[in-house]
C-alpha cells in the first residue's frame, strides 16, 4: 500500500503546481480526499466520484486492482487491452498496472473498488466487463460509507469480505460495447454513438477510414470480437437502454433509432436481452 499512496502523493503534488482544464474530472480536492483514505493502509479501499458531462480522467495505473463501477450515467474506458462503453450496474475489472483513461458521458456516478492484488484470485489478468448484482451493488455502496466512518462499526469488515466473495462470483457481461484500437475505428465509432441508427452504411464507414468494405470488416473483427453489424446492433441497444430508463417509450426510442416500427425494435432488443423492452424495464425496477 506504500506504493499507492507514493502514486496518489505525486498525483496531488502535480495537481497543486498545475491549473487543471474545467472538463478534468481529477481535481484536486478529489485526489487530496484519495490520499487520505489511502493513509489506512486497508487492504480494501472504496470511493465514490460524481462526475459532469464530457468529464476526462487522463489514462494512468495504479499498483491496485480496481472494480470500476458504473452507477449512473455511461462511461468510455480506453486501456491497451481494448476500449469499452459501460452502461449503468456495469463494472470494468481493472487489474493492477493496467493504464486507463476515462471519458464521462453526460453526469455520471462512478463507485471504484481498489483492491490489494491476489484477494481476488478468480479475476483475469486483461480488463473484463462484469454485471454487477444487487448484493454486490449494496456491499459496494455499503463500504463507501465505512470508508467515511472510518470502520467504526464492527460489521463493516465482514461486509468488505463478502464483498470480496461476490465479485469472485460476478459474470463477465456478454451486452459491454468495446471500442477498437485503431484511432480513425474510434473516430467512427463515437460519432455513430452520438447519433445511433438502426441502419449502418458499410461503404461511407470504409471511405473515412480510407480502407476497403472487407479490410474494415476485417479489421473491425480482429479488434472488438464482433462484426461491425452485431456492434451496430449492440450499440443501439446500449444507447436505447439509456433512453427507455430516462423515461422515454417504446415507440419513441424505435423511431429515434430509425426502426421500422416498435416491433422491428423490440424483436433486436429480445435477440440481445433475451426480454422486451417493457418487460426489461419492469424487472429492472422491481429489483430496486
Amino acid at each position: 500500500m506504500a506504493i499507492f499512496r507514493v502514486y496518489v502523493k505525486n498525483l496531488c503534488d502535480r495537481a497543486k503546481m498545475e491549473t487543471l482544464p474545467a472538463q478534468n474530472a481529477v481535481t484536486v480536492a478529489q485526489v487530496w480526499r484519495m490520499q487520505q483514505v489511502m493513509q489506512t493502509q486497508n487492504d480494501v479501499i472504496r470511493l465514490g466520484w460524481d462526475y459532469q458531462a464530457r468529464a476526462h480522467v487522463a489514462p494512468h495505473s495504479h499498483p491496485l486492482d480496481q472494480l470500476l463501477y458504473v452507477l449512473r450515467g455511461g462511461m468510455y474506458v480506453q486501456t491497451p487491452h481494448g476500449n469499452w462503453l459501460l452502461p449503468p450496474d456495469c463494472a470494468l475489472w481493472i487489474p493492477a498496472g493496467c493504464q486507463h483513461g476515462v471519458d464521462v458521458l453526460g453526469p455520471a456516478q462512478m463507485r471504484s473498488v481498489y483492491i490489494r492484488p491476489g484477494l481476488v484470485t478468480s479475476r483475469h489478468s486483461v480488463p473484463r466487463v462484469l454485471a454487477v448484482n444487487d448484493l454486490a451493488r449494496a456491499l459496494i455502496l455499503e463500504g463507501i460509507l465505512a470508508e467515511k466512518r472510518g470502520y467504526a462499526d464492527p460489521r463493516d469488515r465482514l461486509l468488505e469480505t463478502l464483498l470480496l466473495q461476490e465479485i469472485e462470483r460476478l459474470p463477465e457481461e456478454p451486452l459491454a460495447l468495446p471500442l477498437p484500437r485503431n484511432p480513425r475505428l474510434v473516430t467512427l465509432c463515437q460519432r455513430f454513438l452520438e447519433a445511433p441508427l438502426a441502419h449502418l452504411a458499410l461503404d461511407d464507414w470504409a471511405a473515412q477510414a480510407g480502407m476497403s468494405r472487407r479490410t474494415l470488416s476485417r479489421h473491425f473483427q480482429a479488434q472488438t470480437g464482433l462484426s461491425l453489424d452485431r456492434w451496430r446492433q449492440r450499440a443501439c441497444v446500449l444507447c436505447s437502454l439509456q433512453l427507455l430508463i430516462a423515461g422515454q417509450g417504446v415507440t419513441r426510442v424505435a423511431l429515434e433509432l430509425g426502426y421500422e416500427s416498435p416491433a422491428a425494435f423490440s424483436t433486436m432488443f429480445r435477440r440481445h436481452l433475451g426480454q422486451s423492452p417493457r418487460d426489461y424495464l419492469r424487472q429492472l425496477r422491481g429489483t430496486r
